[in-house]
């Protein structure tokens, strides 16, 4: 098949952080409602955790008076204030809890949207799309990078809420204690500002070359598992060792440099912090000398220092993660945003009665335009014909069933059913039309009559064992622990040929008008192909069928034989018609196949 190779595309520049995350807060609107609850509540128990220190202040200045006075301490005094402090704690670690609850909430409702609605992209985007990215790669965003956005939703998000409003709050209540020590705390964390500025700066580059590593990664590991089996014949373990050896290091240096640099900041934010009670422990001595504060206020500033340093610390640690979100945030909406296949809700045409005449008219069609791989095709076929198309690996065969099928849509010229051009058909009715088995086998993890019966509600158990019986394969089937209901899985054993023959029963059982088999029997021994044939002409019998073929022995009784090179047909006929050129390509293939006999 002359198809595009699956590839990691080429990475684009990181996006700003601020834009990347915007996406995702635009993607939450739907829980704007919870959030804003969240919020308020955040901020509801920031406001009850400030006005703690001005009470403790009250109780300092209260026993450090008392040592002077005869009568000692006013406990009664004490103990209602006490009483004050552990009902607004009380009630703030309740509005914290519920805020994270709520929060809780939104952020798994927001990562099951987001996985709901990359499941249903992947099913609208074009063949193309997959055919030029990494199976591995778009795994990776689909579940690292889901993850990822999921865990800071959940983590940080609740925590930089809280933090922000404990932040802005011990600003204000410090300004309304004392704008001198309120400006000396400050004044003593902005610098801690400055450098957490540089470090986002500097840090958020490696986040998302980290996110493109790991995909990349993913890539090669599913790309070498895949086809460990070659790997090993080819004695290739070197050189996917050097190529895992060179992702592994890629991610390695961008994680150890976005993980250093954004580790820099708790120790940093613990410096300011304590840099922070010096300058207030200094400037609150000279004060007190003087005169114009209490030692009270000295100790509610030392409290205010920590709740203004501790929700640095959240920010700095919530930014990290916010960092690591936007990067994944940035590969999970490029899928969300890439372009889709054509909305067909506005066509009404009803699928004809299919008779199985096709018209391919004047087809052209290339991955891509600079390079088109079929130039002008043109071919009638009549219902119920056996078209068999053989040719060079390259040469179209595969291409000319995608167009067929509607996998890709042809640059010009036209396909028709019937009659009815594919184009005023929904690609679902094109579907149906048609029965497939593929060269590469497909089965899902479920039982073995789940398998063949496929998305079919409709396939009593009877059909589904005549089908088999039909390929040859019931027998196998029944042999196995529980028979059709054995589920298949990595422990139970089937061979490639085996296999092929479950995708043919299930082509069977769908007893759809028209067939498409691409080197449907190219797994299986001479004996079992002989089996698969006989199947395959009782099933093809009153049904337009195209098959791929290179065993040319399967094609000798088609009703038209295209020869294709290069996109172009160069011979057509059947079996003992091209035999009897002189020079033909097909004589040439089918001797060279054939030539010890």
């Amino acid at each position: 098949m002359n198809r595009p190779n699956r590839r990691t595309p080429v990475q684009k520049p990181a996006k700003d952080l601020k834009r990347a995350l915007s996406s995702i807060i635009k993607y939450c609107r739907p829980s704007w409602t919870w959030i804003i609850i969240s919020i308020i509540f955040a901020v509801a128990g920031a406001v009850l955790n400030l006005i703690g220190p001005h009470f403790i202040s009250q109780i300092t200045d209260a026993i450090k008076d008392a040592i002077f006075l005869p009568e000692g301490v006013d406990l009664n005094f004490i103990w209602n204030i006490a009483y004050v402090l552990i009902l607004l704690y009380v009630i703030g670690a309740i509005l914290s809890l519920a805020q994270g609850l709520i929060m809780t909430q939104v952020t798994q409702k927001t990562t099951k949207r987001m996985r709901k609605d990359i499941s249903h992209k992947l099913n609208r985007l074009p063949l193309k799309y997959l055919d030029s990215h990494s199976y591995g790669d778009v795994l990776s965003r689909v579940t690292n990078d889901v993850d990822t956005i999921g865990q800071t939703l959940n983590n940080s998000v609740s925590t930089l809420i809280g933090a922000v409003a404990l932040f802005a709050g011990s600003i204000i209540m410090m300004f309304v204690t004392n704008w001198i020590m309120a400006l000396t705390a400050i004044g003593a964390t902005l610098l801690g500002f400055v450098l957490m500025s540089v470090i986002m700066t500097k840090s958020q580059k490696y986040f998302a070359r980290q996110q493109r590593s790991l995909g990349n990664l993913n890539g090669h590991i599913e790309e070498v598992y895949t086809g460990h089996e070659i790997v090993k014949v080819y004695n290739g373990e070197r050189k996917a060792k050097e190529t895992f050896e060179k992702h592994n290091k890629e991610l390695y240096t961008s994680g150890w440099k976005s993980q250093f640099l954004s580790g820099m900041m708790m120790p940093l934010m613990q410096f300011i912090g304590n840099f922070g009670y010096v300058a207030v422990c200094v400037v609150g001595a000279v004060l007190i000398s003087n005169g114009t504060i209490s030692f009270g206020v000295v100790t509610a500033f030392i409290i205010y220092i920590r709740l203004f340093t501790q929700p640095l610390s959240q920010m700095a640690q919530a930014v990290t993660s916010l960092q690591s979100a936007g990067a994944a945030s940035e590969r999970v909406f490029e899928i969300l945003n890439e372009p889709e296949m054509q909305d067909e809700t506005h066509k009404n045409t009803q699928a004809p009665v299919v008779q199985g005449n096709v018209q391919f008219n004047h087809v052209k069609f290339g991955y891509n335009p600079e390079k088109p791989v079929i130039k002008d095709f043109s071919l009638d076929v009549r219902a119920g014909q056996k078209v068999a198309i053989v040719g060079p690996t390259g040469a179209g065969k595969t291409t000319l069933v995608n167009l067929l099928m509607r996998f890709y849509e042809v640059d010009s010229g036209d396909i028709k059913i019937d009659g009815v051009s594919v184009h005023d058909l929904t690609r679902e009715q094109v579907h149906n039309i048609f029965g497939m088995v593929l060269q590469d086998t497909w089965l899902f993890g479920g039982t073995i009559y789940e398998n063949i019966v496929f998305n079919n509600s409709n396939i009593t158990r009877e059909q589904v064992i005549e089908a088999c019986k039909s390929v040859g394969v019931d027998h196998f089937i029944r042999t196995l622990p529980q028979g059709y209901d054995t589920i298949i899985d990595e422990n139970t054993t089937i061979s490639a040929g085996q296999k092929q023959l479950l995708t043919i029963a299930r082509a069977m059982v769908q007893n759809n008008p028209m067939l498409i088999l691409d080197e449907a029997t190219s797994s299986v021994d001479t004996r079992t192909e002989i089996v698969i044939q006989q199947a395959m002409d009782k099933l093809m019998q009153g049904r337009t069928s195209f098959v791929i073929a290179h065993r040319l022995s399967t094609i000798k009784n088609a009703d038209i034989i295209l020869v294709m090179q290069h996109g172009d047909i160069i011979e057509q006929g059947t079996h003992n018609e091209l035999m009897q050129k002189e020079s033909g390509v097909y004589k040439e293939l089918y001797n060279s196949q054939f030539l010890e006999d």
